[in-house]
């Protein structure tokens, strides 16, 4: 058993006027306890984490700051998108084009699939039927 955490938790988690916020921290405090086993997300997530924190904060410094919660994190795994899962992913959104996925999320179903994860951390319902979602 494993789990991947998706943009918007991370984000909630760390920003205290998202309303999720709480939802969220308690989504994180239970990946780090391991509660669904290992703790994973991927290059894309962070990326995508520290824009979106940017984008609706104006703060830079929260920005840096859920980008330095996942990278200084000994208990969040890091996948890093190779050129190979990048052509899968761009196979499967163009697939998937009318959910509600962002080519970032096809990333993640790809990592997810190759490294045996089987849950996602995630507030967007538009992986819902293609993995299980908490959240």
């Amino acid at each position: 058993m494993a789990v991947f955490l998706d943009t918007g938790v991370l984000v909630a988690a760390r920003n205290a006027d998202d309303d999720r916020h709480r939802a969220a921290k308690e989504l994180i405090r239970s990946a780090l306890r391991q509660d669904y086993g290992p703790a994973y997300t991927s290059d894309y997530v962070i990326d995508e984490a520290v824009t979106l924190m940017l984008v609706r904060t104006k703060n830079p410094e929260l920005a840096v700051d859920v980008g330095e919660f996942v990278l200084r994190s000994s208990r969040i795994a890091k996948l890093w998108v190779s050129k190979e899962s990048f052509s899968e992913a761009w196979d499967k959104f163009r697939t998937l084009k009318e959910r509600s996925l962002s080519f970032t999320d096809c990333t993640s179903l790809v990592l997810m699939s190759r490294n045996g994860i089987d849950e996602i951390m995630s507030f967007d319902s538009g992986f819902d039927g293609l993995v299980p979602r908490r959240g």
